[in-house]
C-alpha cells in the first residue's frame, strides 16, 4: 500500500475525493513529538494550491494520469474538439472541462490532455500564446487615465488589456493562466 514516503513531486493523489498533485512536500520530525509530512498540494481540475499535513507512514491513494499531446482544431455547437497527434482520433471536450484559457485557443494549437483511463482530468494549456490583434482603439499620447492601457480583441475573440503603443495587426505575447499580455512578438 502506497504511504506519504511515496510522495514526490508531480505525483497524483486522491484526497477528499478529488485529484491532487503534489508540488512539493517536506518531511518534519519535530522533536519528541510524531513526524509528519507537510504538502503543498495542487488540484488537477481547478488548479486551486492548498497546503496539508500528512500523518508519517499514512496511507494514500496513487492515481496513474495519462499525458497525452493533442492539437486544437476547431470550435462546434457542444465544445472544442481536439486530435490526438499519434493516432488521429478526434475528441470533444466541453468548455467547463478547459477553463478561462480556453478563450486563448486558436487552430494548431498544441496542448496535453490528462487522462485517468478514459476520463478527461483536465487539460494543460500552453502558458503562453502569440495572438494577433484584430481589433482596438488607437492609443492617444497624454491619456493616463487608464494607467497606460487599452483593450484589444485578439483574433481568437478574446479581449485583453494592452499597452497604448499596440495596433491592429500586431502580434503580442499572452499569458493564458491570467489572461496578461506580456510583451509584443518581434516578426
Amino acid at each position: 500500500m502506497p504511504s506519504t514516503s511515496d510522495f514526490r513531486p508531480g505525483l497524483v493523489i486522491k484526497y477528499n475525493n478529488d485529484l491532487w498533485t503534489v508540488v512539493e512536500f517536506q518531511h518534519v520530525n519535530p522533536g519528541n513529538w510524531r513526524a509528519f509530512v507537510r504538502t503543498k498540494l495542487k488540484n488537477v481540475k481547478s488548479g486551486k494550491v492548498i497546503e496539508n499535513r500528512f500523518r508519517a507512514g499514512e496511507a494514500i491513494e496513487i492515481i496513474k494520469i495519462e499525458r497525452k499531446e493533442f492539437q486544437f482544431l476547431y470550435r462546434d455547437g457542444s465544445g472544442y474538439v481536439f486530435m490526438d497527434k499519434e493516432s488521429y482520433e478526434q475528441l470533444s471536450v466541453q468548455e467547463d472541462q478547459i477553463g478561462d484559457g480556453a478563450k486563448f485557443l486558436k487552430d494548431g494549437e498544441s496542448v496535453d490532455i490528462l487522462f485517468n483511463g478514459n476520463d478527461i482530468t483536465g487539460i494543460e494549456l500552453p502558458i503562453t500564446v502569440d495572438l494577433q490583434v484584430k481589433e482596438t482603439v488607437p492609443g492617444v499620447r497624454g491619456d493616463s487615465a487608464n494607467a497606460g492601457t487599452k483593450p484589444a480583441t485578439m483574433e481568437t475573440g478574446a479581449t485583453v488589456n494592452v499597452p497604448l503603443f499596440i495596433n491592429e495587426g500586431d502580434l503580442v505575447k499572452i499569458d493564458t493562466r491570467t489572461g496578461d499580455y506580456i510583451e509584443r512578438v518581434k516578426l
